[in-house]
């Protein structure tokens, strides 16, 4: 064909509207190849920024804090000689496990019965998510003043390991009800499908089927939760105290690690203790984190082979 001919099909309209549409297809292909590398670039670069302020903030507490270690943060009894963490730490751990032991059952509970028991489109289940998400958005001086007026006022318990671990187990309650309400539904219905063509029950399906299947899920509320209780101090100023000695019973005052650390920073006068017992902290923090995230991958395992 000569190239004349050639010239006259392409100057036909059809062709002209064909030669124009794939015209576009190549530019907008371009472009999206465009916008993916860039996102890609973004993303790679907000990767590494977090990464870097992040193994920033860990150096500066263990250069600033590890040459100030020693055993006297460690004797058994508080004073104004050694400062001890000891006390606090034990307090720290009692108000985890105090915290855990009513925040954990109400909320997977909770979780439980608004994933397998109520329809999805209910409006209560709604409410209860809009509730959820707003209780984790409130400040927890909020929370502080609340568990002030009525756990320490109204109830007169005073200041105490009780009336701080009901106010941390509030704070925390919404994280661990959404996390294992977010991971009974990534469970496959495939799962629930199977369990109850055996004949197994909706209660024995969830416990001996979708539980071992969400547990990662679930852990990783858990863990959400004990970090908060960790790093939590405004609350606890106002419900728990400030009392550096170990508790004889839940009604006694009490000083958990982040407010020990804060009530050695706010002085003045002992800033190397309180950089020493960041680091302490933070160990902990990522010991828990390491052992929590250990336990999970049993409970899969376990119930992948089961």
């Amino acid at each position: 064909m000569s190239r004349g001919a050639s010239e006259a099909t392409l100057m036909q309209p059809g062709n002209r509207g064909t030669h124009r549409g794939h015209g576009r297809e190549v530019r907008a292909a371009r472009r999206a190849a465009a916008s993916a590398r860039t996102l890609n670039i973004l993303v790679k670069v907000a990767a590494v920024l977090s990464a870097a302020i992040l193994l920033f903030i860990v150096i500066y507490i263990l250069v600033m804090g590890v040459p100030h270690l020693s055993l006297d943060l460690f004797a058994p009894v508080y004073n104004s000689l050694n400062h001890s963490l000891f006390p606090a730490l034990i307090n720290t751990l009692l108000m985890i496990v105090l915290s855990l032991a009513i925040a954990f059952p109400l909320g997977l509970g909770s979780a439980i019965y608004l994933v397998e028991y109520t329809r999805r489109s209910n409006p209560f289940v709604r409410i209860i998510q809009l509730t959820a998400e707003t209780l984790t958005g409130i400040p927890s001086i909020v929370y502080g003043l609340f568990g002030l007026l009525f756990f320490v006022t109204v109830l007169g318990w005073r200041m105490s390991l009780l009336s701080g671990s009901l106010t941390v187990a509030i704070m925390v309650l919404p994280v661990i009800l959404r996390t294992s309400e977010e991971a009974l539904k990534a469970v496959p219905d495939s799962y629930r499908e199977g369990s109850f063509s055996l004949g197994a029950g909706r209660l024995r399906t969830v416990f001996r089927v979708l539980l071992p299947a969400a547990m990662p899920g679930i852990m990783a509320g858990i863990i959400l939760s004990i970090g908060r209780i960790f790093g939590e101090s405004a609350a606890l100023i106002y419900t728990a105290g400030t009392v550096a000695a170990l508790p004889t019973s839940v009604f006694d005052s009490t000083r958990t690690l982040s407010v020990h650390m804060y009530v050695l920073a706010s002085e003045g006068l002992y800033i190397d203790q309180a950089y020493a017992t960041a680091v302490v902290l933070l160990v902990i923090v990522v010991i828990i984190n390491f052992i929590s995230a250990r336990v999970a991958r049993r409970i899969t395992k376990g119930a992948a082979h089961a």
